[in-house]
């Protein structure tokens, strides 16, 4: 029997698309104006009507990544003759003086980068194989206090991390972990622990135990059996978890820009203090946004094919 649609079903369809389509092109319109200011030159950054077309060029890219210095020394043809960066400059009465320029030299938003990568990747890796074992513990064994338990987990989600910055600051100056690299890690890992927890048990108790009774059964151990049988059942929920995992602790600001002052500073805090008190230079500053955005991208992209179906899986009975 075919299924006839009225006129004001079809109209109420149609303007149900346009409006999904104008709030996505909102939400998507700081992407497109970070993405383009990142390769405009500096003069069509803040034009208004904003520039659509324009001839893109790689400069703002290559101001966040490098500095260049001038510096004057006398002229060594042995050090300096065959060298690009330097140009040899004869100046009034003879006197041959070698200008330097450019000195190219890295920044340091590769620094800040490498230090959000490091500390995003291992606190993501601990979290979730923390939060993994936990949760198999939680679903498959009985204990007393199991609910309380579980509610003690999720209550550190409840308290706003900015609650706690000024005395996780007083406790970290104390033991010496101000600035460094593990105490991020640390921080980070404890905040994605009880996320980490609670998402793992869903696909956990999805996981039929019949499954590991069988493999018990034919001589395994319950080692043997969790990583066997339960962590291959199991990918589709560490990988949605990882997700979610490494987006926090990449875009984390408030404990980075408190914790941090150099060593270990990530880039969420060190891109907007490129603003500085002067002139500013939204090209630059788009370019390291850019930049700091692939890394998200590229990852969630990669487990694109697990997310959705992790997002759904608690709510799927077979």
């Amino acid at each position: 029997m075919a299924v006839v649609t009225s006129s004001r079903k079809k109209a109420f369809n149609r303007v149900a698309i346009v409006s999904i389509l104008l709030i996505t092109l909102i939400f998507l319109s700081p992407l497109y104006w970070i993405g383009t200011t990142a390769f405009k030159p500096r003069s069509l950054a803040t034009t208004v009507p904003p520039t659509v077309l324009f001839q893109p060029e790689i400069t703002p890219f290559i101001k966040l990544l490098t500095k260049r210095v001038q510096l004057t020394k006398a002229y060594d043809p042995a050090i300096y003759a065959a060298s690009p960066w330097y140009e040899q400059r004869i100046y009034d009465g003879g006197e041959r003086i070698l200008r330097v320029g450019p000195n190219i030299q890295l920044s340091q938003y590769p620094n800040r980068f490498m230090n959000s990568l490091i500390i995003a990747i291992i606190s993501t890796i601990i979290a979730v194989s923390m939060g993994t074992i936990t949760a198999y513990g939680f679903s498959r064994f009985k204990m007393a206090g199991e609910a309380d338990l579980l509610f003690f987990v999720l209550s550190t989600r409840m308290l706003p991390p900015i609650v706690v910055a000024i005395p996780m600051y007083l406790m970290y100056r104390v033991v010496g972990l101000n600035d460094t690299h593990i105490g991020l890690i640390i921080l980070y890992t404890a905040f994605n622990l009880s996320f980490s927890v609670w998402l793992m048990k869903g696909f956990m108790d999805e996981i039929p135990k019949e499954y590991e009774e069988a493999a018990l059964v034919d001589g395994y151990t319950r080692l043997q059996a969790f990583f066997k049988i339960v962590l291959p059942e199991a990918v589709t929920g560490i990988a949605a978890t990882a997700v979610f995992c490494f987006i926090t602790a990449w875009n984390e600001y408030a404990f980075a820009l408190m914790m941090t002052n150099r060593r270990a500073q990530t880039a969420p805090p060190f891109i907007p203090s490129q603003i500085g008190s002067g002139l500013t230079d939204w090209t630059v500053i788009a370019s390291g946004t850019f930049l700091f955005l692939l890394p998200v991208a590229i990852f969630t992209f990669a487990l694109r094919k697990h997310l959705l179906r992790g997002v759904t899986f608690g709510a799927i009975r077979k």
